[in-house]
């Protein structure tokens, strides 16, 4: 096949490429950096519908996985990459007999505050969604499968907290702020999580790519299946960057009015970056949330082939000094 994949410079875009090169389909990548050589690319940005509609030229199949992720920033924004940015995918691919389409979203569609255990993928709500990242992508979610039809094959997949060697988005902040004093428990760091190894989550991407046909129309959210409490995945996070976990502990309502007041800061001066506290982290970081994986490996026929176990030492060992 021909497969755009747009995001290809995020860790999850890159490592889906990579195994579609790697059996041999023909990749092309929408991206707005500079990204990998071992594939096309198309510079441009998802908001610009005649670069979308460039890049889908001559293809076969897309996996959607551009999108603004942040736990700040303004609501224009969000929705102009998010929901605009889905809504132009999805007319390039109609306009181009696109016949199969996976769109990655994410378990926040549906994480309404309230405690998730062995939780499925239910409907995303954009109504009921916490923060403009998660409210964004259920209205993305929404209109992706909202398309499904004969003609257009369209599956949405959840990956959960995804982390590996080399990300910057989880891993990365965790260890900078461990390393400064800045990291903290919520609540103690019971609260019993997912998360899913970059690996498994790029595989399973490629597997409903595979799927699109069988479960056009459907969600699914993809985890390790290994939930492992807060403060176990962030000890053994810093350990493997060699750097001291966190020791402090606040109660939800501190850290959650904390978070409010620092989002209000953000807001008002303007300020680039990450806060060191939001609400919706507050609530990441002390409700449970893990998932039944039986549908998603049954319908996707995909099972996680790295363990946390190994995903840690692989972790650890992508912090080892190199040797000349």
């Amino acid at each position: 096949m021909r497969v755009l994949v747009t995001g290809a410079t995020s860790l999850l875009g890159a490592g889906v490429a990579e195994r579609l090169v790697a059996r041999g389909d023909d990749v092309v990548a929408l991206q707005r950096g500079e990204g990998h050589r071992d594939w096309a690319q198309v510079r441009g940005d998802i908001r610009d519908a005649a670069i979308v509609d460039h890049a889908m030229q001559g293809v076969d199949a897309v996996v959607h996985a551009a999108a603004k992720v942040s736990v700040v920033g303004d609501w224009d924004e969000f929705e102009s990459v998010n929901v605009g940015g889905t809504q132009n995918v999805l007319d390039a691919a109609r306009a181009h007999d696109v016949g199969r389409l996976v769109h990655v979203s994410s378990p926040s569609v549906a994480h309404f505050g309230e405690p998730l255990m062995a939780a499925d993928a239910d409907p995303a709500d954009p109504d009921r969604a916490h923060g403009h990242y998660a409210r964004s992508k259920a209205m993305a979610e929404q209109l992706a499968l909202e398309a499904a039809d004969a003609d257009l094959d369209v599956v949405a997949v959840r990956p959960h907290l995804v982390w590996g060697p080399g990300d910057t988005q989880l891993v990365g902040r965790i260890v900078e702020r461990a390393a400064s004093g800045r990291l903290v428990l919520i609540d103690g760091g019971t609260a019993l999580i997912d998360t899913t190894y970059l690996d498994n989550a790029a595989d399973s991407l490629v597997a409903a790519l595979d799927r699109v046909h069988e479960v056009s129309g459907e969600a699914f959210v993809v985890s390790n299946g290994e939930p492992r409490t807060v403060a176990e995945l962030l000890a053994r996070m810093c350990r493997a960057a060699g750097v001291r976990g966190p020791t402090r502990s606040v109660p939800r309502p501190v850290a959650s009015g904390a978070g409010a007041v620092v989002e209000r800061t953000w807001s008002v001066t303007g300020r680039e970056g990450e806060p060191p506290m939001t609400r919706f982290l507050a609530e990441q970081l002390s409700t449970a949330h893990w998932f039944d994986q039986r549908r998603t490996q049954e319908r996707l026929q995909w099972a996680p082939r790295v363990s946390l176990a190994e995903g840690f030492e692989r972790l650890t060992a992508s912090y080892q000094p190199r040797n000349v």
